[in-house]
């Protein structure tokens, strides 16, 4: 148990906080402590969550990426578009062109970096104007409201009537966040491939050396964002039933600090699929709590950016430090040397 919690300290304390939080909530307000607010957050969570778990990868390889969020935007538009050309199409058309566009524009990033050497950062920045000016230039800001049925049913694959009156439900995006959060954990913890992206991320040069694919590194990750994306802005058009070009403007950053919250690594070379989950729910009970109390919206940004703040602190503290008890005795040594 004690080499459990010492191996993942970032997600033990991140769990622990999120704990502390929502028993806090619970005693501001007799709404948050329910099940059907529970599934609220996690349905609503769902889009974000796949949006992290494609960022983690590339957070993994040494990267980042701030335009994820405005890709999303096009992918849903050209989908959208492209389903009308051919009739309405279905569900597996719809996965299959959004991934497809996704996947492209990650290309395009990764290409930026790996054949360019242009800093992940400001490459990103400039597709994440690029995209957003060429979205808005061709469409004018126009939202497209006449979306196939089958994209705008909303596909419920559990429902249940609480006794309060409130129904849980458990939809098609939480369902599709699952099994994106299955594969990523499954690339990066039990393939050679998962294993490459981390030495690369934390030593790219030494990777090098060692005979890793640098170029497909860029690319595999970046890729992987791009599909998330895609993937991701295939489940807002559903959810929201509609597709507006600007919606996901302004998620990046959100999406960023969560994933880095999770203890995902700037510098590469760290990181999980379940830290990343955390990092994304705690940011989102955080938002659903203060709106339950009726907090002002202007002040959501402020109080989330210090939970986050605090959070990265504790997860940054070494866990010994924290709690005593689950020091080995080789730490408590060099804790009396030094």
């Amino acid at each position: 148990m004690r080499r459990l919690i010492l191996g993942h300290t970032t997600e033990f304390t991140l769990l622990a906080v999120m704990v502390v939080l929502c028993v806090g909530l619970s005693l501001a307000t007799d709404r948050f402590f329910t099940i059907s607010n529970a599934f609220d957050v996690l349905n609503v969570s769902a889009v974000n969550i796949i949006f992290a778990v494609g960022l983690l990868v590339v957070l993994i390889s040494g990267g980042i990426d701030i335009s994820f969020a405005v890709a999303a935007s096009v992918v849903q538009y050209i989908t959208a578009l492209a389903l009308g050309a051919l009739g309405g199409g279905n569900w597996a058309e719809g996965f299959i062109i959004a991934g497809a566009i996704g996947i492209g524009l990650g290309l395009i990033n990764a290409a930026l970096v790996y054949r360019l050497h242009i800093i992940s950062i400001v490459a990103t920045i400039s597709t994440f104007n690029i995209f957003f000016g060429l979205l808005m230039f061709f469409t004018k800001g126009v939202s497209i409201y006449d979306l196939p049925e089958w994209l705008t049913t909303r596909v419920v694959f559990f429902e249940r009537e609480m006794a309060d009156g409130s129904w849980i439900e458990l939809t098609l995006p939480v369902v599709v966040m699952v099994l994106c959060c299955l594969a990523t954990w499954f690339m990066i913890s039990r393939t050679t491939i998962g294993r490459q992206l981390y030495a690369f991320g934390d030593n790219p040069e030494g990777a090098r050396r060692f005979g890793i694919n640098i170029a497909a590194m860029h690319y595999i990750s970046f890729g992987w964002m791009g599909l998330m994306a895609g993937i991701a802005g295939l489940m807002q058009a559903h959810y929201a039933e509609e597709v507006v070009p600007n919606a996901l403007y302004g998620r990046e950053l959100d999406v960023l600090a969560a994933t880095v919250l999770g203890g995902a690594r700037l510098g590469g070379g760290k990181g999980s699929v379940i830290g990343c989950v955390l990092g994304v729910l705690m940011v989102s009970i955080t938002q659903n709590g203060l709106n339950l109390m009726g907090v002002s919206p202007f002040a959501f940004k402020m109080i989330v950016g210090a939970i986050i703040l605090i959070a990265i602190t504790l997860s940054s503290a070494r866990i010994d430090k924290l709690f005593p008890f689950l020091a080995t005795d080789s730490t408590k040594r060099k804790g009396t040397h030094q």
